[in-house]
């Protein structure tokens, strides 16, 4: 199998044969890994999609031959794509570059959607003929048990919830806040989603046609809690985990949930999901002095604006993008701004530099489903490639933007390894900023830049900096960033577990993201996070794999 391939091959598998997520490099590592797992799972009935195979020439690569293929495997249906090159430019020798391989259906309970959609007399908690509200699915768990509970009652975790609600999977969505769609709702003002609407389509139900290519946060808000209706989702708003345990033997938690009256009740699912976002909680800074302070002193997460900052003089403490919203905001509000910037920061337009990532998504173009599958099919390190060339065009069209905040003081980078910000995204998390206004009002001096100090003290409404320098400040947001995904773990699930997960988020030995979407160090304990084109996707191979444990599958 190995001489099929190029020397430089990929094959990434979501579930199909490896039953999790993975990328092997190299033809010797890939073509060993198919080769290994391939009889356990027995691939059979290999189909070229003749109608999707197209030539594409790119940039430094030159020529390649693209296509999807279908199969299916002991338990499963699956969709694959290739991409074929020239061993030697001219030679004729085509040979594999990328195989990607993704499980579609587990066969015999396939996704009530589409073509297997149910019909009107489908039961619920059997009961024919009658379609349960969110509320009424939310009653039934006062008195029985779900298979699996989420933690988290935003896109990430309703996404999920409609999967395997899809699968059949009993489900039980808490969250902290009183109502579906407040994490969204509380935020400040001016927050909207940087990349475009038709990117961002929530599993089963996209956006409305009306709306804007960039939507507000209250529209996010509201329509987290048309989709928990819609989608008949169960949701304890107001809910907290108390305490958590698990039984190796029962394979099963013991889950404490803190309602908003102050009683509790114990569940016992076979599976638990962390989906409370990418981050963990605002990362604290050391403040030396700051008991001295006599102005207003708060974190990034803790502003919502509608303060009265009129005429105030604002410090915020940070460059990423809660730094440049807040910053932005207080301007909006008639406040004196100024930015403390330590080091550089990723800047890139909103259009066309941040689209470019996402150009395979259209208005007009693909399929979202097939779009998220080519997306996919790119592996990691050849996805940083990709945007190290694209980055280099984004240098050219942000030419202008990025030398008036270079003038103005702002410092920037290209990302690392000059990759661009949505690498930035992949390995940090954070780091950049899609430019939606800030950069506009720091390059025409509406907001300040005191750039490479630190705070070093405060005396009065003083803030004392470590260059020896000196103003004074009516108000000081700190927006340093957030904790890593780790910290929520301990915080909700305890240190045992918090260890034996590990770390979150970045890359891990197989190039994919370290313990999202995919089994953890923990048995029974899933995470899941990131933006909304991941969500939605990666949403549907988390459920496959839990509706795989209800079966015994692994």
């Amino acid at each position: 199998m190995a001489a099929l391939m190029a020397g430089d091959a990929y094959w990434r598998d979501l579930l199909a044969l490896s039953w999790d997520i993975r990328t092997y490099s190299g033809a010797s590592d890939a073509s060993e890994a198919i080769a290994g797992f391939a009889p356990a799972r027995r691939p059979s009935g290999l189909a070229l999609d003749i109608e999707s195979v197209q030539l594409f020439r790119r940039r430094g690569i030159g020529a390649s031959v693209e296509g999807f293929f279908d199969f299916e495997t002991d338990i499963g249906l699956c969709r694959g794509h290739f991409r074929l090159r020239e061993r030697e430019a001219g030679s004729g020798n085509w040979v594999a570059w990328t195989v990607f391989s993704a499980l579609e259906d587990l066969k015999g309970h396939e996704e009530r959607a589409g073509n297997s959609r149910p019909s009107v007399t489908a039961p619920a908690h059997g009961r024919f003929g009658k379609w349960m509200t969110s509320a009424e699915h939310a009653a039934h768990f006062e008195t029985n048990e779900p298979d699996t509970v989420i933690i988290g009652g935003a896109q990430t975790g309703l996404a999920l919830a409609a999967r395997l609600g899809a699968l059949d999977v009993p489900t039980l969505v808490i969250d902290k806040e009183p109502h579906v769609g407040d994490v969204w709702r509380n935020r400040y003002q001016s927050l909207v989603l940087h990349n475009q609407i038709w990117a961002n389509h929530f599993p089963y139900m996209p956006f409305p046609a009306s709306w804007p290519i960039y939507i507000t946060k209250d529209q996010m808000a509201e329509w987290l809690k048309i989709y928990a209706e819609a989608m008949s989702i169960a949701v304890w708003n107001s809910t907290t985990l108390a305490d958590c345990k698990y039984d190796e033997a029962e394979r099963r938690w013991e889950l404490t949930l803190r309602r908003g009256d102050g009683t509790t009740r114990i569940v016992c699912p076979r599976d638990v999901v962390l989906a409370t976002g990418v981050f963990g909680g605002a990362r604290r800074i050391d403040l030396p002095e700051a008991d001295r302070y006599s102005g207003k002193l708060l974190y990034a997460a803790e502003y919502s604006g509608g303060q009265d900052v009129a005429g105030k003089r604002a410090l915020v403490v940070g460059s990423g993008s809660s730094a440049h919203d807040v910053s932005q905001e207080l301007n909006a509000s008639g406040a004196s701004v100024t930015m403390l910037q330590r080091g550089s920061t990723c800047v890139i337009s909103l259009e066309p530099g941040a689209s470019l990532p996402y150009a395979i998504y259209s208005e007009n173009g693909l399929p979202v489903e097939q779009a998220d599958m080519l997306s996919n099919s790119v592996p990691y390190p050849l996805l940083l490639e990709f945007h190290k060339e694209m980055t280099k065009r984004v240098i050219e069209l942000d030419k202008d933007l990025i030398a008036g905040l270079n003038r103005a003081g702002f410092a920037t980078n290209n990302g690392e390894e000059d990759s661009g910000f949505l690498t930035n995204f992949l390995r940090r998390g954070g780091g950049y900023y899609i430019n939606v206004g800030t950069s506009d009002l720091i390059v025409n001096g509406e907001i300040k830049v005191k750039h490479g100090t630190t705070i070093a003290g405060f005396d009065g409404k003083t803030v004392k900096f470590a260059d020896r320098t000196a103003a004074e400040y009516d108000l000081v947001i700190i927006a340093a960033g957030y904790e890593n995904m780790q910290e929520s773990v301990r915080a909700i699930m305890g240190e045992a577990i918090a260890q034996k997960v590990g770390p979150i988020w970045g890359m891990d030995e197989r190039s994919e993201l370290r313990a999202m979407w995919k089994k953890t160090g923990q048995e029974g304990f899933w995470i899941a996070g990131g933006g909304l084109q991941q969500n939605r996707s990666f949403s549907k191979y988390l459920a496959l794999q839990i509706k795989g444990r209800e079966l015994d599958l692994v």
